[in-house]
């Protein structure tokens, strides 16, 4: 029997949604957020949540539902809805920026790793086999892009048991955070570290973030916080009653990540008193790499003192505190490694035309074009090599690419966002779900959310050029014409194949 015909194990809405949660959810963003914006910040979210997140979340959730039986995800969405050469571009664009995650992420992974096991980022003193610590982290990023794929190759039960550790990590760094801060709270009889004003909630205590052209960068931080939820795209035909279950787990997702980062931005005010923390309590500079750990190091300090430890137990509990998030934050990141690993790979190879790959590339075990996963493999470990043993000019290299694909990873949204406008206008496409039920409103939804995601993509291209970085914005705005034109000879290429056929 043929590997496409076995029915393996389905997926549950739980273990859908941890997918999701994993996929989407980036505790790093809710202290980020506050260091960048304090309260402040909690408007930007929802108001990104409001007009992006929310409504592109219930459109992939009428897609999902009307498209249950389609392997090929987002690309078989769009083809149906508009067409598929509009959808085979977008789909290729989108596809380009998840390999340049796996390539940054299988670098950067071990730091939270190292916080997790020593209570601090000892990775640039690694070494192994003589190697210095950039080329041994390169090496550590190999060895785990190989592991990842021999694994998920497994198929979709492993993912999914890996999968639900990473969730049920990032879910239970929230419950820590909200009931240590609340408990902080009342020991404190409702003393916030950060008090509440007015004006918290409008202006940021960053002194970085007072211009207008700052808030709007990070209005364009928040819309990417949201990021991801298309990558479940591929798992549609892979859960329990999908009809039912996938618009319901997007639903409750949705609603969940946005009350979680709102909530959870507000609960940091609790312990966080902004000037102190980001400017006298860490020894260290400050990055968005690293702040997520001093701001949790913090809580554990400060609960101490709420306790009314001794000095050196706060400190100590701090430092425990910085290891936890550490150890989460590494299983979170490998739970979003699986699912990459294979659903947007899935969604290219089974949802376009088969005669555009090799044909080996179209096989299937274990229900995953596992050939094609090796290949995958194979192009992010020589990349990620390239990058760690090239010296300066690869580095640089590897900065023009991450710059090419900035755009590239949003601006498929925009094609998935105006093919829902043709998804609803194709009568003839069964929608057994429907959450926007007026004939008008998807009207006015669809052009809100392509303006915001078009304003995110426009002000990430000319924001670098703004601080005299010209080349970044040259290279922003090259990576989405280089990736269109890929799409566009690949599929020009697949249209001779099949006009020669024919004749």
């Amino acid at each position: 029997m043929d590997d496409e015909q076995i029915k393996g194990k389905k997926l549950s809405l739980t273990a859908l949604i941890l997918m999701i949660f994993t996929s989407v959810f980036g505790f790093a963003n809710i202290v980020r957020a506050y260091y960048l914006m304090g309260y402040a910040s909690i408007i930007w979210y929802i108001l990104a949540a409001v007009t992006f997140f929310l409504p592109f979340a219930f459109m992939l959730s009428e897609f999902g539902a009307a498209f249950k039986d389609q392997k090929g995800g987002i690309y078989s969405w769009m083809a149906e809805s508009v067409n598929p050469k509009f959808s085979f571009v977008g789909t290729v664009m989108w596809y380009a920026s998840n390999i340049i995650w796996m390539v940054s992420t299988g670098i950067s992974i071990w730091i939270p790793l190292s916080n997790g096991i020593f209570g601090v980022d000892k990775t640039q003193s690694w070494s192994f086999f003589g190697l210095d610590s950039v080329q041994s982290l390169g090496l550590l990023g190999a060895l785990w892009i190989l592991f990842i794929t021999i694994i998920s190759c497994k198929g979709l039960d492993k993912i999914e048991k890996i999968t639900n550790v990473g969730g049920v990590a990032v879910a239970l760094l929230n419950v820590v955070l909200i009931l240590v801060g609340i408990f902080i709270l009342i020991m404190n009889k409702g003393q916030l570290a950060e008090p509440v004003t007015v004006a918290s909630f409008i202006k940021s205590p960053n002194p970085d973030y007072g211009s207008i052209i700052s808030v709007f960068s990070f209005l364009v931080f928040a819309i990417f916080a949201y990021g991801g939820l298309e990558i479940i795209g591929g798992l549609v035909d892979e859960t329990e009653n999908a009809e039912v279950n996938f618009p319901k787990g997007i639903k409750i997702s949705a609603i969940v990540i946005t009350l979680g980062y709102a909530v959870g931005i507000f609960i940091m005010g609790i312990f966080t008193n902004w000037s102190f923390t980001f400017t006298e309590f860490s020894d260290a500079d400050i990055t968005l790499g690293n702040v997520a750990y001093v701001a949790m190091n913090n809580m554990g300090y400060q609960l101490g003192l709420t306790l009314d430890l001794a000095e050196p137990v706060a400190v100590q509990m701090g430092v425990w505190m910085g290891r936890y998030i550490g150890i989460s934050m590494f299983l979170a990141l490998t739970g979003s490694f699986f699912t990459l690993a294979f659903s947007p790979l899935k969604q290219l190879i089974e949802g376009t035309p088969k005669e555009i790959w090799p044909k080996k590339w179209t096989k299937t075990k274990n229900g995953l074009p596992v050939y094609a996963m090796y290949v995958q493999a194979a192009v992010v470990i020589s990349i990620i090599l390239f990058v760690s043993f090239g010296g300066k000019g690869a580095k640089e290299f590897f900065e023009i690419i991450i710059s090419m694909t900035n755009v590239s990873v949003s601006i498929p949204y925009m094609f998935i966002v105006i093919a829902f406008y043709g998804f609803k206008k194709k009568e003839h496409i069964h929608k057994p779900f429907v959450i926007f039920k007026s004939k008008n409103s998807y009207k006015i939804v669809v052009p809100i959310v392509t303006f915001v995601i078009g304003f995110a993509n426009l002000f990430t291209i000319i924001e670098p050029s703004l601080h005299g970085k010209y080349d970044e914005t040259f290279f922003s705005i090259l990576g989405p014409i280089f990736f269109c034109l890929v799409a566009l000879l690949m599929y020009h290429r697949y249209e001779k194949k099949m006009k020669k056929e024919a004749q």
